[in-house]
């Protein structure tokens, strides 16, 4: 009797709401770290008080925001993800999606041609790869930016999980508003507190920002031409290699393992050609390419296409850390300039998982001596390669992505 009712007193205890957050509190402790810590940080990279003031006028904390950690809670593996470069690589590739960037590009190409040509010249960049960001961060500048960008940075610096970073972007934002690049009332941001057309971080503005119609400012919220050139001096500043490609998609034969992908495990692209590996297109390599290094991308392993990349492939992702970021952005790009058509291989429906179904798998592999990249519940490469050397291991065919039936799998 005494175990049925302490395992009923167990199951009322646990079936009661979780301690509400008392958010009122959460907010004055907001507001006094504002004062306390960003303040004198502020102050000592040269901003006014003036300007401090005006930036915090009427910011409370966003708590729509994801990743939020208030004081005294634990972070936790969120079960969804929002950001569109993590999700189903279908899906990131979607029919308006590649047409409305493409579409828009050829025009801003023509339009900005004198442009393009002068930020190429200097950087060695092409227009059509500065032409496919300048699409995909904010609609070539026609996409609404919503958020205060004092308010996502704040937010996210007192209470996220890279709360360090955050932190240091809001200083770095605070500086902009003190030098007075940005035109009043522009500093708008995305939910992740980029700014202007080509969606910069702050300190990447302060870094890499550039003045391209000769004004005297580096104005990435109004200028097309300064969002150009900051795209390229970005993209340059990076490691842009002058004369290379970002990458070629290809056929990978069944008896070349998937788990060779990897920028850590490159070879010369003529070594990848002699294995077996060819162009979809039917065409050679580029004679030029073929003593470069190259690296096998399979972002969905063996449910979708192929890539042998370069590495400007990995100076595109220095911009985004999306392998389908900079995937889109080089296949966007040679739909402006060469007119190519969709990928030849397709990209098959994948399980619906969650961000913790595969964050279990990711530590299942820790487990059994996988580097999986840390298990944040995102396939990256080192992810992929890892499920499909744990397949080989158990006598299987290697599909190089995570699957519903493997996290019971993982457990045996």
């Amino acid at each position: 009797m005494a175990r049925r009712i302490l395992l009923l007193l167990f199951l009322v205890l646990a079936a009661l709401p979780a301690r509400a957050i008392d958010r009122a509190a959460v907010e004055r402790q907001f507001q006094a770290w504002l004062q306390t810590t960003i303040w004198p940080h502020a102050r000592a990279k040269g901003v006014s008080r003036a300007t401090f003031d005006g930036a915090f006028d009427r910011v409370r904390l966003n708590w729509d925001l994801p990743d939020l950690v208030p004081p005294g809670t634990k972070p936790k593996t969120p079960k969804d993800q929002r950001q569109t470069e993590f999700g189903a690589p279908a899906k990131y590739f979607s029919r308006g999606a590649l047409d409305g960037a493409t579409s828009v590009g050829r025009q801003m190409a023509k339009r900005h041609a004198r442009a393009l040509a002068a930020v190429t010249q200097k950087t060695g960049v092409p227009g059509r790869i500065i032409l496919a960001i300048w699409g995909r961060e904010s609609g070539y500048g026609r996409a609404a930016i919503p958020h205060d960008a004092f308010q996502v940075l704040g937010t996210r610096g007192f209470m996220s999980t890279r709360a360090a970073y955050f932190t240091a972007e809001l200083i770095a934002a605070l500086q902009i508003a003190q030098a007075g690049h940005a035109p009043q009332r522009a500093m708008k941001s995305s939910w992740a507190g980029a700014l202007g057309q080509p969606q910069f971080m702050p300190s990447s503005f302060l870094k890499y920002a550039v003045d391209g119609d000769a004004d005297g400012h580096a104005d990435i919220w109004r200028s097309e031409a300064d969002t150009i050139a900051s795209i390229g001096h970005y993209l340059v500043r990076h490691g842009w290699v002058t004369g290379r490609d970002w990458g070629f998609e290809v056929r990978v034969p069944a008896a070349i393992s998937c788990t060779l992908e990897g920028p850590d495990q490159g070879r010369k692209i003529a070594d990848w050609a002699a294995l077996g590996i060819t162009r979809v297109s039917g065409k050679p390599f580029p004679a030029h390419e073929l003593k470069g290094q190259g690296f096998l991308l399979m972002p969905a392993g063996r449910h979708g296409p192929a890539f042998i990349v370069t590495p400007n492939f990995y100076v595109l992702k220095d911009y985004n850390m999306s392998d389908l970021y900079a995937l889109f952005v080089g296949h966007v790009g040679d739909r402006i300039r060469y007119g190519v058509g969709d990928f030849s291989g397709s990209w098959a429906r994948l399980d619906p998982l969650y961000r913790s179904d595969i964050a279990t798998m990711q530590r299942a592999l820790e487990g059994l001596g996988h580097d999986v990249g840390g298990a944040d519940g995102l396939p990256g490469f080192k992810t992929r390669r890892s499920i499909g050397r744990w397949q080989e291991s158990r006598g299987q065919k290697a599909s190089c992505f995570p699957e519903a039936r493997m996290k019971a799998q993982l457990k045996n």
